[in-house]
């Protein structure tokens, strides 16, 4: 083979790898973001177009998740199969707020692109609307404006709704100000699209399918390997006791090649442990957030699992469960947290320093569980996932003189 020719093939091999980390990075953005815009992040938008056949027929096949591609934006219309806490928007603090950020978009859709209006008409709008449907929206009420500025303040940030002159939180402060919005392109993409038409729905459970299914032995095989997929590719993990028995057998069978398709498509590292499935992701950065996080409460879980493996190797006599999950009481959570706080405060900021041992277990059961690594049974005792075994952690000695 000439010299020429090995160039050849080495450019071959390189471009061979770009395109597959370019397609791994459209999966991953797809996946973690309400939708790329053009406008925003052209490059990303134009990888997504060149790949979108494959992108396409992947997410469908595997998932059911439609790909959505105009000429201002890519979305992946992601539907989970449980919903989770930590899947709202975390700048909401009340019901409401997720009400009035609904009303906003049916508002947003009867408006036309660069269509420009008042605050004062939008909420107005949505006010009479509300009284029509049963339900009440005073503008009066100090709260009430409260939850609407932060509805209009998310649609801001997600470029659904742009701010021309002034914005809601002086209107939350006083009824009396004003402020001038244009409506954005983007409006009508925010809501998934459904399957068929939700007058004809009388249940919630009707809206959990992302496309139709055929009442065959085919399309609930295919339902099946889209709600597996589904939860893999949106659940930061998933062990075998949290699946029904269909999914758990289709789990089990067909592990090696679900292992492959993620790991090929999006770069993940698959294991099989005795607790279940579960992914990592290979980088310690990403689209996504990546346990653990920066915060220090990761900290206070991570210590807590290199402890309860010290006291399980000890034989401590701690609870565990045959399926490996270990069963503390809240008070053995605060004791546990109690000695690391003394063991460890000197690397902990002020706030956690001070934190009682009651607050760091609420803290850190919280974290948890909203990572799948743990979950309140009742109110006196918490299981502890053997997937957070997977980690040991301890704080690194800086005195290298000794």
């Amino acid at each position: 083979m000439s010299g020429g020719a090995v160039r050849r093939l080495g450019k071959q091999r390189k471009s061979a790898v770009q395109s597959v980390e370019r397609k791994r990075a459209c999966m991953h953005a797809l996946l973690n973001r309400p939708w790329i815009a053009k406008e925003e992040d052209p490059d990303l938008y134009f990888a997504i177009r060149d790949h979108y056949e494959e992108l396409r027929d992947w997410f469908m096949d595997k998932a059911g998740f439609p790909l959505i591609v105009t000429r201002a934006l890519a979305k992946l219309d992601k539907t989970p199969v449980k919903a989770q806490t930590w899947m709202g928007f975390p700048e909401f603090r009340e019901k409401r707020d997720y009400v009035f950020f609904t009303y906003g978009l049916w508002y947003l859709e009867g408006k036309t692109e660069l269509d420009q209006f008042l605050l004062s008409d939008i909420v107005e709008e949505i006010r009479e609307q509300m009284l029509s449907a049963g339900l009440e929206a005073d503008w009066r009420n100090y709260f009430d404006r409260l939850s609407m500025a932060r509805a209009l303040k998310k649609l801001r940030a997600l470029n659904v709704l742009y701010s021309v002159d002034g914005d809601e939180g002086q209107w939350a402060q006083d009824a009396e100000r004003n402020a001038l919005y244009e409506c954005s392109p983007l409006a009508r993409y925010v809501l998934r699209r459904f399957p068929h038409d939700l007058t004809n729905c009388s249940q919630l459970e009707e809206l959990e399918n992302p496309i139709p299914y055929a009442d065959t032995q085919d399309g609930q095989s295919m339902r099946r390997r889209h709600r597996v997929y589904r939860r893999l590719l949106l659940e930061p993990v998933v062990v075998d006791r949290h699946w029904d028995e269909e999914d758990l057998n289709y789990v089990l069978w067909q592990r090696r090649a679900i292992i492959d398709q993620l790991e090929n498509m999006l770069g993940w590292e698959g294991r099989r442990y005795r607790e279940g499935l579960v992914f990592f992701h290979p980088e310690l950065t990403g689209e996504c957030d990546l346990f653990p996080t920066v915060s220090v409460v990761s900290d206070l879980a991570l210590l807590a699992a290199t402890e309860i493996r010290k006291r399980l190797s000890a034989g401590d006599g701690l609870n565990v469960e045959d399926n490996g999950t270990v069963r503390l009481t809240k008070a053995e959570i605060e004791t546990l947290l109690y000695r690391l706080q003394l063991q460890h405060k000197e690397f902990w900021s002020k706030e956690f320093r001070e934190a009682s041992s009651q607050e760091l277990a609420v803290l850190c059961m919280d974290h948890l569980s909203e990572w799948g690594l743990g979950e309140r049974e009742g109110e006196s005792s918490f299981l502890i996932s053997p997937v957070l075994g997977r980690w040991t952690s301890e704080y690194a000695n800086t005195n290298f003189g000794t």
